[in-house]
């Protein structure tokens, strides 16, 4: 043990006193290579470009505010709030070439945002100006085309297959230090609810990401795009390890449609969502750790109610996908074209069922909500003459109400899954349950439930 001991010291010692600039052998003792991603990157290096954006701003001299200086140089008063336009660049961020024949790059839409000029850097020293040929901000995509030869291209792969723990390869151009990779695994999908984009459903790696990696590439071990890299969490300014990607299969339907239409055409089917929280999973008698989304509104004469779908309905799945989250529903639907057909796959009391459903143009939700109950003291209701439930008319300031999340102005459309018509038939269906309360509510156009215990 003492002399193992004594071998793996020695051996460290040597190690240690090897030149700063030596690195790892490339090959064994028996002169066989060791494992490298260096063939890859060679391969697909030459499609991830640096982009730099000009923007012109008019800029006050400020010497010219001070009147003793307008005086002395005998300037007019009139040129005091003359400006003088100067043009800025900025190293922006990354991009990534997805089709070399027509010159087409991927980057994030913030990346060029406000951009007067856009220039993309290629890593063997060439610069092309860039034309924006279109964007989807609620995506963060945006679409650049350079007129060039000899470009190299990423063969884009089917993000949907991938899992965590699969290996990446983050590549870009952090702090504007030119191109740099990065590598680590997918730490998580189906990321939502961040509140960075309108659509959320994010590749999470710990392959470092930092600013300036915007619109760059992360791609599988093949070599194929699967993400671009977009944002991280740094509280501290940099990378922590925590970054996000949009899958490819989401930017690349925004590219399809960007080249296509000049622009997104984003559909709906006409539902209002919520997440399941555990209250309304014991409202709704589910079972422990059901998944899905609740339906809590459907728009009138939406795709979705012509379909079949009902408030309540449980969606478990997009065409065979399963559905997890209300952002992940939106991301589902979002990356169809308008005249989709998609398969919703649903619980319905209980039983299990299969919907088709045309995605459609973008729609005005409506819907209403109820009241009358000791969970409810201190909140005045009355019928709603424009349609159908009850309307919230007041909340007496700190009232056990005020404090349930109801406000004036709210339909109550339901109680404890009781349709509500009239005030009577209100009271009744809070009789149901004492101890607690299920509201089915329209707000302002936007429906969902409401459990208050």
């Amino acid at each position: 043990m003492k002399r193992m001991f004594r071998l793996a010291l020695v051996s460290l010692l040597l190690f240690s006193a090897l030149p700063a600039s030596a690195g790892l052998p490339t090959a064994d003792s028996q002169g066989k290579a060791l494992p490298s991603l260096a063939p890859v990157l060679k391969r697909i290096n030459p499609a991830v470009v640096n982009i730099a954006t000009f923007s012109t701003k008019a800029i006050n001299n400020p010497l010219l505010n001070d009147p003793f200086f307008r005086r002395f140089f005998n300037i007019p008063d009139q040129q005091q709030s003359q400006q003088r336009p100067q043009k800025r660049k900025q190293s922006a961020g990354s991009g990534v070439i997805v089709d070399a024949s027509k010159g087409i790059v991927i980057t994030n839409y913030h990346v060029i945002k406000g951009a007067d000029e856009v220039e993309v850097s290629l890593v063997d020293g060439r610069t092309y100006k860039a034309k924006v040929t279109g964007s989807d901000p609620d995506l963060d995509i945006a679409i650049l085309t350079i007129d060039a030869k000899n470009l190299t291209e990423v063969k884009i792969a089917d993000s949907s297959k991938l899992q965590v723990g699969d290996f990446v390869i983050a590549i870009g151009n952090p702090f504007g230090l030119g191109q740099t990779v990065t590598t680590g695994i997918v730490s998580a999908l189906e990321r939502t609810g961040l509140g960075i984009e309108e659509y959320e459903n994010f590749i999470q790696t710990d392959a470092s990401i930092n600013p300036g990696n915007s619109g760059g590439a992360l791609v599988n071990l093949n070599g194929e795009l699967i993400g671009i890299n977009t944002a991280i969490i740094a509280p501290a300014g940099s990378s922590v390890g925590i970054g996000f990607a949009i899958p490819v299969n989401m930017a690349k339907a925004s590219m399809e449609q960007i080249l296509h239409h000049g622009e997104v055409r984003r559909g709906q089917i006409g539902v209002g969502i919520q997440d399941i929280t555990a209250d309304l999973r014991k409202a709704f008698d589910l079972k422990n750790g059901q998944q899905g989304v609740l339906v809590s509104g459907l728009a009138k004469d939406s795709p979705a109610e012509k379909a079949g779908l009902l408030s309540g309905d449980i969606i478990i799945a997009v065409n065979g996908k399963p559905t997890q989250s209300a952002g992940q529903l939106r991301s589902q639907i979002g990356i169809k074209n308008i005249g989709d057909i998609v398969e919703i796959t649903l619980m319905r009391d209980g039983k299990k069922k299969i919907f088709d459903v045309e995605v459609g143009k973008p729609y005005q939700a409506s819907a209403s909500n109820s009241s009358m109950h000791t969970l409810l003291e201190g909140a005045s209701f009355k019928e709603n003459t424009e349609g159908q439930g009850i309307v919230v008319t007041n909340l007496a300031p700190n009232s056990r109400a005020a404090h349930t999340g109801i406000r004036s102005g709210d339909i109550i459309i339901s109680a404890n899954r009781i349709q509500i018509n009239n005030l009577r038939g209100f009271k009744k269906a809070l009789k149901r349950d004492k101890s607690k309360v299920l509201l089915h509510i329209n707000r302002s156009g936007n429906s969902f439930y409401l459990v208050i215990r």
